[in-house]
Formats: C-alpha cells, structure tokens, sequence
C-alpha cells in the first residue's frame, strides 16, 4: 500500500516497503486476506441479524457474500503461500 503522506493509504508515493519492512504488494495481500476475513466475520452478525428479523431474502444475499469473502481470503492464502515458501 503507497501513501502519498497523507495519511489515508491512497497511492502515488513511493513507500515500497522501507518504513515497514514489507513490499508494497505482499502487504497490500496481507491487507486483502485479513479483510476478507474479517467481512466473514462481520457477514455473520448481519445473517443472524436478519434470520431474527425473518427475512430469509436478506440472510441469504448475506450468506453469498460472506461465501465469496470466504473463496477471496482463500485465494488470497494461497498466493500468500506461494510467494511466503510455505
């Protein structure tokens, strides 16, 4: 993730893994699987929010999307694995 010293993450500077050690890219896939994950997790709550509510037209749009949070975190390990040697 560059920044352009703002603050935000936004791109355009040249941080490329100098300040904290870690490539620009491995670190922005790190990000990916680690929010991918927690939207998993967050897709939960919002499921048993809406099945306490009984509106299974909401639980399940939530459930496919907590499916491909879950697929995108998996991808996201498997090319972690690949570029981390393990």
């Amino acid at each position: 993730m560059t920044s352009n010293g703002n603050g935000n993450g936004s791109t355009g500077g040249t941080e490329t893994g100098g300040v904290t050690g870690t490539k620009d890219k491995d670190y922005n896939l790190i990000w990916y699987v680690e929010n991918c994950l927690a939207n998993a997790l967050r897709l939960e709550t919002y499921i048993q929010d809406a099945e306490r509510a009984d509106d299974a037209e909401v639980a399940e749009l939530f459930r496919k999307a907590q499916a491909d949070s879950r697929k995108g975190a998996e991808l996201g390990k498997q090319l972690l694995r690949a570029r981390m040697g393990g």
